[in-house]
């Protein structure tokens, strides 16, 4: 469902590969040079996001954008392959990719999370806008709601990467949770995993997160009205 953002009419597609998000975006851009309207978009592997306004009028959302929003509902058929994803039963195991991030130190932070099945399908991409924080409580903060979800979702194992060293090694209990804000949520977490059946924690450099990281800056942005570069 496209929704009305600070930055646009906004929606997020899902597709099964990069070949698939590829002859998706092809599509969308003779669509574009069709309707004499051109979208910002981001892609990242199988994930499509797609924002639009009119500039001519001070980049507001107006009937221009919701008839491309229509048009390009059409090339994905009766329902959209995000939409699809969304509603298909959960695997019992899964992949997180968690990231938190904070401008400041402590200043505006959010919390980013994407839950991949074995063949990495993307099944939820979410970030999350969380006040005046610290990027280590942001960090855990991912972490929580990426378990939270996959609870809902009944999903039994989980393989969780970050680029956190500090959240994975305090998880594994290699680390000591010195930092006496950081105990409550830690020990959420630790009570929360209790819950699956198995649950491994492993840390990947900042260059494989991107999806994470991604959903981490969309978050700040829209909260603080950040216009990206065109």
């Amino acid at each position: 469902m496209w929704q009305e953002t600070k930055h646009g009419f906004y929606k997020q597609f899902n597709f099964h590969d990069f070949k698939e998000a590829w002859e998706f975006m092809t599509e969308v851009a003779a669509l574009a040079e069709a309707h004499r309207h051109h979208p910002r978009w981001e892609n990242e592997w199988n994930v499509v996001q797609i924002w639009l306004v009119t500039h001519a009028t001070g980049s507001t959302i107006t009937d221009k954008d919701r008839k491309l929003a229509e048009a390009i509902d059409e090339l994905v058929a009766d329902q959209s392959l995000d939409e699809v994803i969304a509603d298909a039963p959960a695997p019992e195991k899964v992949k997180i990719f968690g990231d938190g991030g904070s401008r400041g130190n402590p200043g505006p932070s959010a919390s980013g999370f994407v839950i991949l099945d074995m063949e990495d399908k993307v099944l939820v991409d979410k970030g999350v806008y969380l006040g005046i924080t610290t990027n280590n409580q942001a960090e855990y903060t991912a972490l929580k709601l990426a378990l939270e979800e996959c609870k809902r979702l009944g999903v039994k194992e989980v393989m969780v990467y970050m680029d956190s060293l500090l959240v994975v090694n305090q998880m594994k209990g290699i680390f000591k949770v010195r930092n006496r804000d950081l105990w409550p949520i830690h020990d959420a977490i630790t009570q929360l995993a209790k819950g699956f059946k198995v649950i491994s924690y492993d840390h990947v450099p900042r260059e494989f997160n991107k999806l994470a990281d991604a959903a981490v800056n969309r978050a700040l942005d829209e909260e603080l009205n950040i216009t990206s570069p065109k």
